[in-house]
C-alpha cells in the first residue's frame, strides 16, 4: 500500500449566524447557515471569509451531521476564492448532546472531517486550483475551525 502525505495548507474560522431550521424534511433534519465571516491563515495564504456562505447541514436519522459548504475567500493581497466543502460530523451521544448544548467538546471526542475544493482565476494562486485537501474541524461557541491539509 502507498503511504500518502500531507502537508498544512491553512487554519480556516468560520463566523456563523444563526441557523435556520426547517426540520425534518424526507431527507433528514435540515438546517441552513449563512456564513457571516471569519479569517483563515497559513504558510501560504491568509485573510478573511466574506459574508454571504452559507452550510446547507443534514442531520442523517443515524446522527451524523452532513455538511454541504460554500464561501468565497479573500486573501490579504485581494484575490478571491471559491471554496466548497463537504464533510462529516459525528460522535458518541452523550459528547454530541454536549456538543448541542454549546459545551466545550475536544476534538479528539468526535469525528469532524471535511474535503475542501479550491477554485480561482488569480494567477497567484492557481496553485489551489490543482490540490486536494482535507481537514479536522473543532467546534468554537461562534463557528467551526478546521485545520486543512495539502495531500501531497
Amino acid at each position: 500500500m502507498l503511504p500518502v502525505a500531507t502537508r498544512p495548507l491553512l487554519v480556516l474560522h468560520a463566523l456563523l449566524d444563526k441557523a435556520q431550521a426547517l426540520g425534518d424534511t424526507p431527507a433528514g433534519n435540515r438546517k441552513i447557515v449563512n456564513v457571516i465571516g471569519g479569517s483563515f491563515g497559513g504558510e501560504r495564504l491568509r485573510g478573511r471569509i466574506l459574508p454571504g456562505g452559507g452550510d446547507w447541514a443534514l442531520t442523517r436519522p443515524d446522527g451524523v451531521l452532513l455538511l454541504d459548504v460554500r464561501l468565497t475567500l479573500q486573501t490579504d493581497d485581494g484575490a478571491l476564492v471559491y471554496v466548497r466543502y463537504e464533510g462529516m460530523r459525528h460522535g458518541p451521544t452523550e459528547v454530541m448532546a454536549r456538543l448541542a448544548a454549546g459545551k466545550p467538546v475536544d476534538p479528539g471526542e468526535m469525528y469532524f472531517r471535511i474535503q475542501p475544493r479550491f477554485e480561482t482565476s488569480d494567477s497567484r494562486y492557481l496553485w489551489l486550483n490543482r490540490l486536494l485537501a482535507v481537514g479536522v474541524g473543532e467546534r468554537l461557541p461562534d463557528g467551526p475551525r478546521y485545520h486543512v491539509h495539502e495531500v501531497l
